[in-house]
């Protein structure tokens, strides 16, 4: 008998709590239509403004350009120096083509300077073969931003 029991009991209760959350929803439901005023509706509609955009590749690109850059004269140094030799002439080739000045003689605008940074990609290609064997040349996409800003990528991964 008791294990008759049980289940008749045990339903009820399981059903009190439902009906129970269901009177504090309609409590609530009744409660919702108050009076909103002026300042509580621009503050709403701030909030559901889309979020301003964030650095990085969502930057508005002024200048793009593609330039084949000439690595042979890495192979001149000595072998342990060759790759590093490459990146060095990517950002001199940059640099010069760009126009991306880096000198600045006023220490207020140093913190303002605009900055040359070489992808990921393109560094893995110049290091692909190794220190000994960087690429004859390499193929890039120079894009500068609205902030003075040039990042360099390999032309390929368009």
């Amino acid at each position: 008998m008791t294990t008759e029991e049980e289940p008749t009991t045990r339903a009820p209760a399981e059903d009190q709590p439902a009906a129970a959350e269901e009177a504090d929803l309609e409590k609530l439901l009744e409660e919702e239509p108050k009076e909103t005023t002026e300042a509580e509706t621009l503050e709403e509609a701030e909030e559901a403004k889309p979020a301003p955009k964030k650095k990085g590749k969502e930057e508005e690109i002024v200048e793009e350009r593609i330039y084949t850059i000439p690595l042979g004269k890495a192979s001149i140094r000595p072998p342990k120096k060759r790759a590093p030799r490459a990146i060095q002439m990517i950002k001199a080739f940059v640099t010069k083509h760009m126009k991306l000045e880096m000198q600045v003689e006023e220490e207020e605008e140093r913190e303002e300077l605009p900055k040359l940074i070489i992808s990921q990609g393109v560094n893995e290609k110049v290091w692909d073969r190794g220190i000994e064997k960087p690429p004859r040349k390499i193929r890039v996409r120079a894009a500068k931003d609205k902030d003075g800003n040039v990042t360099v990528y390999l032309a390929e991964e368009e």
